[in-house]
C-alpha cells in the first residue's frame, strides 16, 4: 500500500509517499530532512498529537486554565484522554509549568498548565 503525507515536521511540508504492508514502513520517499523520515513512519504506525485543552479551577479567578500535553499523545487515545481531563479540577492558585494532570492514562505525557489563575 502507498500513502500520501503532507509533512508537518518542519516549514518545507514535503509531499511524502510512504509504501507499507500493513504493519511496517517499507520505505519513505519524498522528504528533504531526516525529521521527514521520522514523522512519516510514526505517522503510518502509531500517529501521535500534541492535546491542548482547558483544565477547570475550583476558586481560581477564571473558571479554566489553559494546559497541554507534556508530549504528543497516541492519536488514538485522545478522546479517552479528554474524558479524564473534562471530569478532572484543580484548585487556585494555578502557576505556568504546573502538572495538572500526571502521566495521562499511562501515556508518559502530562497534562500542564500553559498560563497563571
Amino acid at each position: 500500500m502507498k500513502k500520501e503525507l503532507t509533512c508537518v515536521a518542519c516549514p518545507l511540508g514535503c509531499q511524502i509517499t510512504v509504501e507499507y504492508n500493513g504493519e511496517e514502513v517499507i520505505s519513505v520517499t519524498g522528504n528533504t530532512c531526516k525529521r521527514g523520515d521520522a514523522y512519516a513512519r510514526t505517522e503510518i504506525v502509531n500517529p501521535t498529537r500534541s492535546l491542548t485543552t482547558t483544565v477547570k479551577v475550583d476558586g481560581g479567578v477564571h473558571p479554566v486554565v489553559p494546559a497541554k500535553s507534556s508530549k504528543p499523545v497516541p492519536k488514538s487515545m485522545m478522546f479517552d484522554c479528554m474524558k479524564v481531563i473534562n471530569a478532572a479540577s484543580v484548585t487556585a492558585p494555578v502557576t505556568i509549568g504546573q502538572v495538572l494532570i500526571p502521566d495521562i492514562l499511562g501515556t508518559g505525557a502530562d497534562i500542564v498548565a500553559t498560563n497563571n489563575d
